[in-house]
């Protein structure tokens, strides 16, 4: 709910809603730019803000870049842990989650993905951090469903750490293919060609 504002003014915006402001319109500029350069006079524009509005939430312009990518990336990770849990077994919960990994390529998602892949993000100082972080967290989320996939037998072979490595570099390579459209194939096509090589290699039952 709105905090109240001035006697006779409009309504104050929530500090949430008014960081979710300053971050769509960051998403809307970066987008409007073609991955170019952005200022933050230009985000404030977009977003109907002021210069203190967005020292209260963010401490210079890569700060705010880098909350783009670890609220992006963050609900990426959630959402995609989610479905898995919904499985019936291990093995099934991977298939979920390189299914929705990979659906991340196909539009709504394509749009946003792109943008998060800019020149302007990829120049920010601490992007290199953040993108080694999210991908530990998918790694271990991997590594979890590979030690579940041993426990319950639907992924016998499964040497979950190493292996978890060896997925999510199989992932990323074909991620970074049907982002850029070099692969002739779509992104279901390319999750059951991953899934069916992993499930074979990891001794999964029919």
């Amino acid at each position: 709910m709105p905090v109240a504002g001035p006697p006779g003014g409009d309504p104050l915006p929530t500090d949430n809603a008014e960081r979710s402001r300053i971050i769509e319109a960051a998403y809307r500029c970066l987008a409007d730019s073609n991955g170019g350069g952005v200022s933050v006079n230009g985000i404030l524009t977009a977003a109907g803000l002021s210069t203190r509005a967005f020292y209260r939430h963010f401490d210079s312009k890569d700060g705010l870049l880098l909350a783009m990518f670890r609220r992006d990336s963050g609900l990426v990770h959630d959402e995609l842990t989610a479905v898995a849990a919904t499985a019936p077994d291990a093995r099934e919960a991977l298939r979920r989650w390189i299914e929705g990994y990979l659906g991340l390529t196909a539009e709504p998602y394509r749009c946003r993905i792109l943008t998060l892949a800019s020149d302007e993000l990829l120049r920010t100082s601490g992007y290199a951090a953040e993108r080694a972080r999210a991908a530990h967290h998918h790694r271990t989320a991997i590594a979890e469903l590979l030690a579940r996939g041993r426990r319950d037998g639907t992924l016998p072979l499964a040497d979950p750490e190493p292996d978890a490595r060896t997925i999510l570099a199989a992932l990323s390579g074909w991620f970074q293919s049907l982002m850029l459209g070099t692969s002739e194939t779509t992104a279901e096509s390319a999750t059951a060609e991953l899934t069916a090589f992993v499930f074979r290699a990891l001794g999964a039952r029919p």
